[in-house]
């Protein structure tokens, strides 16, 4: 019995055995076994940890998609929160062209149904408004970033777009969640479940992963201090570069609420990080807009500078 008992405990079947954990900033973070035999080699925890909060190549990635061309397979769906319907949609190919320090679109091909387009031709829905705003050029835009942040509108789709492109930073200016989604503040760090794991993703890239997960016994006063519910990067073990990131954003208040989930994986031309591949699946529900629950799937390819 006492040898049974003996290589049972070091049955390599049992991995919670060989996890370890490690400290940061006061906050615990939870490592599988690969990682925990890459720290007894020389990884970095703490070091790493520090690059995913310093982390700003993420929001910068679709930065760069306004310098660079590409072709786009563009597939947006508005759709009914309570049957799932879609009410109305848009399927389209574009490609963007750079000449200079401008560039400007091609619409290829492009099919919608439903109220899509108001009848001036503008966009009847706030989320493909944004999408348009990230991913469509309208005419001939050149050297735009000095005025992109004029006028509240811009501003506030500014503020946004770092809400969900930039996921675990403050976002200055927005009222009651733009302090929230700093997991990395003393205040907030207590409400997560944080691990750094060893994963393969997508078309075999050996990974460190690293989760910042909501902690699922929160009561209510510390869940209405949460707007990141889940962030999920992932790191290519040789380069270090991120490859890939997950995240579910939520919020509810008597005036507003919101609910978005997105997935992204990334690739690169020559040292520029870009966008390969979004889906987006959210609900939004603002003062004076109706409900909007919409999906929007963009796939990115052929880049050139």
């Amino acid at each position: 019995m006492r040898k049974f008992l003996l290589l049972l405990l070091l049955s390599p079947s049992l991995p919670v055995l060989a996890q370890d954990t490690a400290l940061y900033k006061g906050m615990t973070i939870n490592l599988d076994e690969v990682v925990v035999k890459a720290k007894r080699i020389g990884f970095d925890v703490n070091g790493f940890i520090q690059r995913v909060e310093d982390d700003t190549t993420f929001y910068r990635a679709f930065k760069n998609l306004r310098l660079t061309g590409f072709n786009a397979d563009n597939d947006i769906r508005i759709t009914d929160k309570k049957s799932g319907r879609t009410i109305a949609s848009l399927k389209s190919h574009t490609r963007q062209v750079i000449q200079g320090n401008c560039r400007s679109m091609e619409v290829l091909d492009e099919k919608t149904t439903g109220d899509f387009y108001t009848r001036k031709g503008n966009y009847n829905y706030y989320t493909a408004e944004l999408y348009a705003n990230l991913f469509f050029t309208k005419g001939t835009v050149c050297s735009e970033e000095s005025g992109e942040a004029k006028g509240s509108l811009a501003r506030h789709k500014s503020q946004l777009k770092q809400l969900i492109f930039n996921p675990g930073k403050p976002i200055s200016g927005v009222p009651v969640v733009g302090s929230k989604v700093a997991i990395f503040d003393r205040h907030l760090m207590r409400f997560y479940d944080f691990s750094i794991t060893s994963e393969m993703y997508a078309g075999g890239v050996d990974c460190y992963v690293f989760s910042a997960v909501m902690r699922k016994d929160l009561g209510s006063i510390d869940r209405a201090e949460v707007v990141i519910d889940e962030l999920i990067t992932y790191f290519n073990k040789e380069t270090m570069e991120i490859v890939g990131r997950k995240y579910a954003l939520s919020y509810k208040t008597m005036i507003f609420d919101f609910k978005v989930r997105m997935n992204v994986q990334m690739t690169k031309l020559g040292d520029l990080l870009l966008p390969a591949l979004i889906t987006y699946s959210g609900t939004w529900n603002i003062p004076f807009k109706k409900r909007e629950t919409a999906d929007f799937t963009a796939k990115f390819s052929g880049f050139s500078l």
